[in-house]
């Protein structure tokens, strides 16, 4: 019963926010797509409950942008002066309104962490 309501309040809860917040998300999407083209989303697995593997969705904050050996460059170079809009007012993180009506993560609830952290991760 506690997991059903709290599951109830988050759909209704990201169904209102994707509501209010739709006219600045089309407008981040348009910036997006504008000053760093496709595609407009970011995607990165993370671990989920019992460590079930899932894909938070983000707005790009940053250019593909590789250097003459391939590889990409430096976070500081890559990211853009919309990009850093974006992040200064959290407007990089309203996609996850999808992730929250997917279930795979909660309004309330801790943050989902690289992989990378794992090696950190303790039973308590």
């Amino acid at each position: 019963m506690k997991h059903s309501l709290k599951r109830l309040l988050d759909l209704g809860g990201a169904l209102s926010g994707i509501i209010v917040f739709l006219p600045i998300m089309l407008a981040v999407a348009v910036g997006v797509r504008v000053t760093m083209g496709a595609p407009v989303f970011f995607r990165q697995k993370r671990p989920g409950q019992h460590e079930k593997p899932f894909y938070i969705y983000k707005f790009r904050s940053m250019k593909n942008a590789v250097g003459a050996d391939g590889m990409p460059l430096s976070d500081a170079e890559r990211l853009t002066k919309f990009g850093t809009f974006i992040r200064n007012f959290s407007l990089d993180e309203l996609p996850q309104f999808l992730n929250i009506l997917k279930g795979d993560i909660s309004i309330v609830g801790p943050r989902p962490l690289l992989y990378d952290y794992f090696p950190y991760y303790t039973e308590t």
